[in-house]
């Protein structure tokens, strides 16, 4: 039985890899160096799709391509996966804008995004439509891991994470604050001996989901500093790097440095991680309080397209608002009824319980149970 999948790599040379470049890390071109070991559990899971239901192998191999912030996830998935099933699931982490353009255009079976298919026109061409033009039926958007966006930081001499509200976050990615002692900062840390350094902003150089969730945070909860329409692309300052691998590893060479960046990431580089107070006190990045603004989502699509609608301006207590959903966006009836079957199986097994259980100790957050229930329905539903 082989198992094929794409390294992961982040700011250092990672053992694995929401990366979610952020989308996330991105991807190698060295194969994983073999499943871990699963045990005997794993085998079971993958029979009977992790408790989510039937989850008998495909035949075809399939090939996905996207969000980088779930590339832990999911090959973590695929990896246990494979002990079972001899369909190889191979899975490139490009980011979630050249996964949505790799699915549109027929070259992978399905994409990761870390958002999804857009309903408005961009370019004179709509997403949504030159999906279902590529699949020959609807196009679903079905979310499979939670990735919390860490404000992610270096300051040596500052031990205990600093807080940080949305207004001092659109100052100090506008280029408006430039010193960590800078008053609003101080502010909000009282007692805490913040260093007369220069901040020193990274962003991401390419498009990413990553980014397009961050700045709609900043655009969501604060509307008077942040007016920049969100989006893929970065419009506020710093100084560029490629995917997630070159933001972290760029805050972790320097002292002074911030990004943004998925939460497994984070962890991955040992980077500290900002408090983040949306007005109901400050709140640790956790996977319990990732999940808890997540439960506040809705489902703002139809059917099985289970798109959601996250509140980046909730006031709710120990919920932490920096959140992105990964998606995994398919065809609701494969022209390769095959191809379907073996969708099906995978995702069965990549929504089932052990592998949802699994996500917080890799830096994500667990799909809310409500949500997870309506997953498992959709994926059955692929044809």
């Amino acid at each position: 039985m082989k198992i094929t999948s794409i390294a992961r790599i982040s700011g250092v040379a990672l053992a694995s890899a929401f990366a979610l470049s952020a989308c996330g890390s991105e991807s190698s071109d060295s194969a994983t160096d073999g499943a871990k070991s699963a045990g005997s559990s794993a085998t079971d899971a993958a029979k009977s799709g992790g408790d989510s239901g039937s989850a008998d192998c495909g035949k075809k191999d399939l090939k996905a391509e996207g969000s980088s912030a779930q590339d832990n996830a999911i090959q973590d998935a695929i990896e246990k996966y494979g002990k079972t099933c001899e369909n190889n699931v191979t899975y490139n982490a490009t980011g979630s804008g050249n996964g949505i353009k790799q699915f549109i255009a027929g070259q992978v079976n399905f994409a990761g995004s870390d958002s999804a298919l857009k309903t408005k026109p961009k370019d004179g061409k709509i997403e949504t439509d030159e999906a279902k033009t590529a699949c020959g039926s609807e196009a679903w958007n079905i979310p499979m891991v939670t990735g919390p966006i860490a404000v992610s930081y270096n300051l040596k001499d500052v031990k205990d994470p600093i807080t940080l509200t949305p207004a001092v976050l659109a100052d100090i990615f506008n280029g408006k604050i430039t010193k960590w002692n800078d008053p609003a900062i101080a502010a909000v840390n009282k007692g805490v001996t913040l260093p007369a350094k220069d901040i020193k902003v990274f962003f991401r150089s390419d498009e990413s989901g990553t980014t397009e969730n961050f700045t709609k945070y900043l655009a969501a909860s604060a509307k008077d500093k942040w007016t920049a329409e969100p989006g893929k692309k970065w419009t506020g300052k710093g100084e560029g790097k490629a995917k997630t691998a070159g933001v972290t590893s760029s805050v972790k060479s320097t002292d002074g440095g911030i990004t943004y960046a998925e939460w497994s990431a984070a962890k991955d580089n040992e980077l500290q991680v900002a408090k983040i107070d949306n007005g109901a006190g400050a709140v640790e990045l956790t996977g319990a309080s990732a999940s808890k603004a997540i439960s506040a989502a809705k489902i703002d699509g139809t059917g099985n397209d289970l798109r959601l609608k996250l509140d980046y301006a909730t006031k709710e207590a120990d919920a932490y608002p920096i959140v992105l959903v990964t998606y995994e966006v398919v065809c609701s009836k494969y022209k390769d009824a095959e191809i379907g079957k073996s969708v099906k199986s995978f995702l069965t097994y990549f929504a089932g319980d052990d592998i949802q259980k699994n996500l917080e100790s890799q830096g994500y957050a667990p799909l809310p149970a409500d949500i997870q229930g309506k997953v498992k329905t959709a994926v059955n539903a692929i044809q």
